[in-house]
């Protein structure tokens, strides 16, 4: 009888630090996959507080498992551009499947049996319709906005950066969390568009903003 332990799952977060973020671009500073997550436990953590405060029931519990663990399946495929990730439908849907079928792989494989469900659990697609869900995704994608805006601040001129400027604030808008969305508008942005970025980051703002409020 094969004795399963935890050594490889514990071994291959350590991958998860080599794993960088938007590959293929010049960047002034590397993120990894590790740290991402990381920052969007720590924005979710910040933005479920707001929430919490105007009267919202926070399962914290499920909050933190879904933001740490949200992009572990990465360590199988990495992390593929979002363009190419989200080119159509048919290939989200398809890197989609392959990342859970090597998720239910590795659990069956390396997590102990009277572990399973629990990591079952855990490791599923996190973003769904409940508020620890909604918070994710905002989470991850203010962290897009961050990175992206870090580039231009530095005065990186990829024209990849203001597109992932653009397409992140516009998410980020959109998303079913008005007191999050309302203190990101309000207060955040206040603070963004007073930076000297290398392109008129005021003007991006502002048109984005009015382009969701007609």
């Amino acid at each position: 009888m094969i004795i399963i332990g935890i050594h490889t799952f514990f071994t291959s977060l350590n991958d998860l630090e080599r794993i960088i973020r938007c590959p293929g671009r010049f960047k002034f500073e590397e993120h990894n996959v590790a740290a991402h997550s990381w920052k969007v436990s720590q924005y979710a953590m910040f933005f479920a507080t707001l929430e919490e405060r105007a009267g919202s029931q926070i399962d914290w519990k499920s909050l933190y498992e879904k933001t740490i663990n949200h992009d572990f399946a990465e360590v199988f495929i990495g992390d593929i551009k979002t363009p190419v990730k989200h080119a159509s439908v048919e290939l989200k849907q398809m890197l989609s499947h392959v990342e859970e079928k090597m998720m239910e792989k590795f659990i069956l494989e390396e997590i102990p049996l009277d572990l399973q469900d629990v990591f079952f659990d855990r490791m599923k697609e996190g973003k769904d319709h409940t508020i620890e869900g909604r918070l994710l995704e905002f989470a991850d994608k203010l962290d897009q906005f961050y990175e992206s805006f870090s580039e231009l601040k530095r005065g990186n001129t990829d024209k990849e950066f203001v597109h992932m400027y653009e397409t992140a604030l516009s998410k980020l808008l959109l998303i079913d969390l008005p007191v999050s969305v309302d203190y990101f508008r309000n207060e955040i942005l206040s603070d963004v568009v007073t930076e000297k970025t290398v392109i008129d980051i005021a003007l991006l703002t502002e048109n984005i903003l009015q382009q969701h409020t007609e």
